[in-house]
This record gives C-alpha cells, sequence and structure tokens, in this order.
C-alpha cells in the first residue's frame, strides 16, 4: 500500500466565529486522486482554505500532518514550498506583475526552500515554454500580467500552468471546472492527468461531475455541514448525478 502523504484527523474549523468544518477525517496517500463533492455551503472550499493556511480560518481542533510534518504548524509559504499547491476557484488578477517574473519568484523561492541555487535564465525560460504548451497558453501569455483581462478559461488554464511549473506533490483543485467551455476543460484535465505520477497526489473540489469525466478520482467523499458523509469509489460519482446530495 502506498505511503500516507496527507492525514486529516478531527478537523474542525470556523470563519468568523462561526464553525464551517465539524470533524474531518480524511486520508491521502501518494498516486491517489480524491474528489470532494456537495452542496453549495458544505465546507469544501473551506477544507481547502484551511489546509493551504489562509489567513481568517481558524483550527479550533484536530491534526493535519502532510509527508510526515505538522502542517498546521507550517507558515502558507512552507506548505508551499513542501509541495502543497492550491487553485483557486476565482484566480485574482494581480495588475504590475507579468507572469514571467511572478513565476520565477515563485520556483526560485521554493527551490530556495529545498537548499537548491537558482533556476538559469535559459532553464527557466525552457521549463516556461514546456509547461505553457502543456495547457495550450499562448507564447505571448507570459508578457501579459497574472490573470489581468483573462478570461475565465485562460485564468484556469494559468492556474494549472502555475501548478505544472512549481511541481506540487499534493495538489488540491478549488472548483477549477467551474465557467468552463468542454474544450478548456478538457485542456486542464489533460494538464492534471499529465502532471499526475505515482508519487503524487491530487483532491478535486467541485459540484459536478464533468471535470470527474476527464480526471478519474480512485475515492470520492460527499461533504455536508462541515462533515464527510459518505467515501466510496468512482462509482460514488454517478449515485450523485442520478440522486444528488440530498439523498445523502
Amino acid at each position: 500500500m502506498a505511503e500516507i502523504l496527507l492525514d486529516i484527523r478531527n478537523l474542525h474549523a470556523r470563519v468568523e466565529g462561526k464553525e464551517i468544518l465539524k470533524g474531518i477525517d480524511l486520508t491521502v496517500r501518494r498516486g491517489e486522486i480524491h474528489a470532494v463533492m456537495g452542496p453549495n455551503g458544505a465546507g469544501k472550499s473551506t477544507l481547502g482554505a484551511v489546509l493551504t493556511g489562509k489567513p481568517g480560518y481558524e483550527v479550533t481542533e484536530g491534526s493535519v500532518t502532510f509527508a510526515g510534518e505538522d502542517l498546521l504548524a507550517m507558515a502558507p509559504e512552507e506548505r508551499s514550498w513542501a509541495g502543497l499547491f492550491l487553485s483557486f476557484q476565482y484566480p485574482v488578477e494581480i495588475p504590475g506583475v507579468g507572469i514571467t517574473n511572478f513565476m520565477k519568484t515563485a520556483v526560485n523561492a521554493r527551490r530556495k526552500a529545498q537548499g537548491l541555487e537558482p533556476m538559469k535564465a535559459p532553464e527557466f525560460l525552457k521549463l516556461m515554454k514546456e509547461k505553457m504548451a502543456l495547457v495550450q497558453m499562448r507564447p505571448e501569455f507570459s508578457k501579459r500580467e497574472v490573470n489581468v483581462g483573462f478570461s475565465g478559461g485562460e485564468k484556469k488554464r494559468n492556474e494549472i500552468f502555475q501548478m505544472a511549473m512549481l511541481s506540487p506533490v499534493l495538489s488540491i483543485l478549488d472548483e477549477t471546472d467551474s465557467g468552463l467551455d468542454v474544450d478548456a476543460l478538457k485542456i486542464v484535465a489533460e494538464g492534471v492527468n499529465s502532471l499526475h505520477t505515482p508519487e503524487t497526489a491530487a483532491m478535486i473540489i467541485t459540484h459536478y461531475q464533468k471535470l470527474l469525466d476527464y480526471v478519474r478520482p480512485d475515492i470520492v467523499h460527499i461533504l455536508k455541514a462541515g462533515r464527510i458523509v459518505r467515501t466510496a469509489g468512482r462509482e460514488l460519482v454517478e449515485e450523485i448525478e442520478r440522486e444528488g446530495f440530498d439523498k445523502f
């Protein structure tokens, strides 16, 4: 059996004094793809925010271990350097910051944390060209500001491009399928699938089946009212499509 990468035990968390997560237990092993599904307000995005250390989310009880380390004791940037990545549901625009400089800073910050030398410019530009091709981003996008003037689909492709550049150990995709047409959805899915290895894992947070038609999960969880109420295999996706979340 593969090594446990992420181990969540009895996780409780609140936002602005309101408890959102009410005792989450979830284990992700290397090589696995997990889907976390549920209705609006279930706590799915809160789970992603808590795991990545977003400010304003208070853990009140429980533990999270990532690659054998106490994840909750790490600063957000330390979680990223350790190999955790979150693709946002609503990627933000960063005016005045070019994509190339943004990615070079992020890549080299992680390399520094790993005790590696900064990536030389020719090597970095070659890597960037390869990863942009992976998600079918045109080369001229490298000269643009981060997400400024991007369509919804372009923003989501840019998220997967960033993921490809950083090569995370665990990727959390928070409703990456939201607002995508079929062509963009396929491109995002191909990027996710191509980056998946026996040593990495992914957690896909979504309402719907459509992304899961292209990125097939090993394990599916239903999250409702801050608790995981059902865990099963890929067949659970079809059951949700037939019955809806009210059944669970």
